[in-house]
């Protein structure tokens, strides 16, 4: 198994529609077949505390069988689709991948 986090830093000048259709892409990527589970999510309402880091926007978290499914959903229509639409409204984006 392997798990993708990517956790995205949108542009302050982004506005309300514009947020909306970045969600909506992210929402487009639980189309992909090699994904066996999508969380789209944004900072939980947590205590603070030294080590939390919560200034992000958005993350996803996407949950493969192998590697082998990671990279075929990174080269999937869909997912390159997502990037060429958005790519210009964030400002920031950390991937970590876990197996």
């Amino acid at each position: 198994m392997l798990i993708h986090n990517v956790f995205f830093w949108l542009r302050e000048d982004l506005n309300t529609e514009q947020v909306a259709d970045f969600r909506s892409g992210l929402e487009s990527l639980k189309k992909i077949d090699h994904a066996e589970n999508v969380h789209i999510g944004s900072p939980a309402s947590v205590s603070e505390r030294p080590v939390l880091i919560s200034d992000y926007d958005f993350c996803l978290s996407v949950t493969f069988k192998d590697v082998l499914a990671h990279d075929a959903y990174q080269q999937d229509p869909i997912h390159q689709a997502f990037i060429s639409n958005n790519k210009e409204k964030w400002k920031q984006v950390r991937v970590y991948d876990a197996d």
